[in-house]
């Protein structure tokens, strides 16, 4: 069992790091939030890799719309950059347009990397990774490196309860079965 977890509760961790932002280096914080899911490792890597997963697990937060007028994809594709409008609670915009760069897919090792940035997080590196643990559970991590100039720490402090939030809602995941992006 992974250090620090039990009982499928997220953990959250956040550090003081330090960031190439423009030329210069800045004080950036890195977050990494980690569970047990029980779900089988096959199942959480299709879900992870699409849209509505996101939408289902930030539910109650934050509400993603796309600028594409066709929408998101059913999957997100390696290289490709989306816009997104967030809205948190579902009605107060937050950061403008919110950009989503899926930098790496790489599913024999079951990771995700994005650079993300809008106006306010002028830095969201994002990197999901999951193991498996046995046949029928997980264990997941988010880890986002994140600058907002003079709002890092409060940018830092909305999603350690935001990735909390993401971790409990895939336990719903995993409890009720769902699949997503069909």
């Amino acid at each position: 069992m992974k250090q620090g977890l039990s009982q499928n509760k997220p953990v959250a961790k956040v550090e003081k790091i330090y960031i190439e932002y423009k030329g210069d280096s800045v004080e950036a914080r890195r977050l990494t939030v980690s569970s047990m899911i029980p779900i089988e490792i096959a199942r959480a890597w299709t879900n992870v890799q699409t849209p509505e997963l996101l939408q289902f697990v930030a539910k109650g937060m934050i509400k993603f719309k796309s600028v594409d007028g066709e929408g998101f994809p059913k999957k997100w594709q390696e290289g490709q950059t989306y816009g997104a409008k967030m809205r948190v609670f579902g009605f107060i915009p937050f950061g403008g347009i919110h950009y989503l760069n899926i930098v790496k897919i790489d599913s024999a090792n079951y990771q995700i990397s994005t650079k993300e940035w809008d106006k306010s997080a002028k830095v969201w590196n994002h990197d999901v990774r999951m193991e498996a643990i046995g046949t029928d559970s997980i264990y997941y991590a988010d880890s986002i490196e994140i600058y907002g100039g003079f709002m890092t720490g409060f940018i830092t402090a909305f999603a350690k309860l935001f990735y909390k939030h993401r971790q409990k809602r895939w336990q719903i995941v995993a409890r009720e079965n769902l699949e997503f992006g069909k």
